[in-house]
């Protein structure tokens, strides 16, 4: 699928041209020519023979870039000096910090923050330990822990390459709910030692968010620290992907009139994403499912099931149908694609029933191109931004650990994922909601504050466990 120019892909050219003739107005012209877009022109040094110029513009991948290079380079009379990567430049020596909340200005300051007065605190602490998340900064911190074996949709890369991830996602909690995380990256992908290792780093955190760490160990690694924490373990990848999917489902079936009860839903993607999104699904009401992975419609007669793929066997595509994922979607209400690029076209899209949804979700390509899925279904969303109807993760996640942290939760249950997904979906009222618009924008400010309450009113102050579909 052809991509457009992007801020992700954003260049500073820094050149100079002459101060006569022709070559600033050709900038512009050369940039488009290339097919990039300008965002910004600025003089950053002028005189009576050159200027000096930075352009900013946005490209389509790293090769474009440097084709809008190349173009500005053959402009008559153009110098270039340097080429800023604009992305990279944001992550230089990272994207967050720690910083002090209390003053440290003098003696009598430093001996209550530190030695003598912390002494007292900690004594305090060792006769309750429940006293930590009132006095330190366990009720408002996050663990942020990968092994970088599933880093976005770039795979193993590893701990050190999932860095810059994770301190995304740590500066997104403090964002949008004013959550302290911090990043985990782990040097091992074995499933006794990353559960080990969080179980001792546990003590300073108030709740674990596992990211991006492959299936199936994943869920082993969530379920055995679930049983071993008495903090929420949360792994975004499977229960924030859930909520959003839950809640954009729920108005793209209000808007196409047809209750979740009834529809004939067809799911690719059987991994951590697709497991979470089918127990959502089928805990919210869901009857008529159909799940594919990459060998076809998973049901009872397959011989090669291993534990997951075999509860989603026991529990979906109850007539067995057992072809391939264009036939699971012909007559289809639904399909919620978590799995891999451009496996669908227009046409399949076009065997679906009338008044179709369509989640194509994977990343940065989805399953089926979004313009072509439009010609055929009442609904699309993707996770892509530069469509409507993005389903990101961050509506979920920063809400959710806003909610379990004030309420003190010692788990995460069932019930309160279905609150977060339905306090989601009732942030678009009835007059905003329409095709394009079924899930509200990330940075609405209304999104965390109401997914927080919901997951504080489900979690009534303490929860302990978690509660399968």
């Amino acid at each position: 699928m052809a991509t457009v120019p992007s801020v992700s892909y954003s260049i500073t050219v820094r050149l100079e041209v002459p101060a006569g003739g022709k070559a600033v107005s050709q900038l512009t012209h050369a940039v488009e020519s290339a097919g990039g877009v300008v965002t910004a022109l600025d003089v950053t040094n002028a005189g009576h023979e050159k200027l000096r110029i930075d352009v900013t513009c946005a490209a389509r991948d790293t090769d474009h870039a440097q084709a809008i290079v190349d173009q500005l380079e053959a402009v008559e009379g153009v110098v270039i000096h340097k080429v800023s990567d604009r992305t990279f430049l944001m992550h230089l020596g990272g994207k967050i910090e720690m910083k002090s909340k209390v003053p440290l200005r003098n003696r009598d300051e430093l001996s209550m923050a530190y030695t003598p007065g912390v002494a007292r605190v900690s004594m305090a602490i060792a006769r309750n330990k429940e006293d930590a998340r009132r006095l330190t900064i366990k009720r408002n911190t996050v663990a942020v822990v990968t092994d970088g074996s599933a880093v976005l949709g770039l795979g193993n890369i590893g701990p050190e390459a999932a860095l810059p991830v994770m301190e995304g996602k740590a500066a997104l909690f403090k964002r949008f709910a004013g959550i302290d995380a911090w990043p985990i990256c782990l040097d091992t992908q074995d499933v006794d030692e990353i559960v080990r290792t969080v179980q001792l780093i546990a003590p300073g955190f108030g709740g674990i968010n596992l990211e991006d760490i492959g299936a199936p160990r994943c869920f082993e690694v969530e379920r055995r620290l679930r049983e071993l924490l008495d903090i929420p373990v949360f792994h975004d990848d499977q229960h924030g992907t859930a909520i959003c999917v839950l809640a954009a489902l729920t108005n793209a079936l209000r808007v196409v009139d047809k209750p979740i009860e009834n529809v004939k839903i067809t799911m690719a993607g059987a991994g951590a994403a697709g497991n979470a999104v089918l127990r959502l699904l089928l805990a919210a009401g869901a009857r008529n499912v159909i799940v594919c992975d990459y060998l076809g419609a998973v049901h009872e007669g397959r011989d090669d099931l291993d534990d997951s793929l075999r509860w989603i066997a026991e529990h979906t595509n109850a007539e067995g149908y057992a072809g391939d994922l264009r036939g699971a979607l012909k007559g289809a209400d639904v399909f919620v694609g978590v799995s891999a690029p451009g496996i669908l076209t227009g046409d399949d899209i076009a065997t679906m029933a009338p008044g179709a949804v369509v989640f194509a979700l994977a990343n940065p390509e989805p399953e089926v191109s979004p313009d072509d899925a439009r010609e055929h279904a009442a609904v699309v969303a993707t996770g892509r931004s530069d469509y409507p109807n993005q389903i990101n993760n961050v509506l979920a996640f920063p809400g959710v650990f806003r909610g379990l942290l004030d309420a003190q939760a010692n788990g995460v249950t069932q019930e309160m994922l279905l609150a977060a997904a339905g306090a989601l979906a009732a942030v678009v009222t009835p007059e905003e909601l329409g095709p394009n618009y079924i899930i509200p924008s990330v940075f609405h400010p209304d999104v965390a504050t109401a997914v927080a309450a919901a997951v504080r009113e489900s979690a009534g102050g303490r929860a302990r466990g978690f509660t399968e579909a």
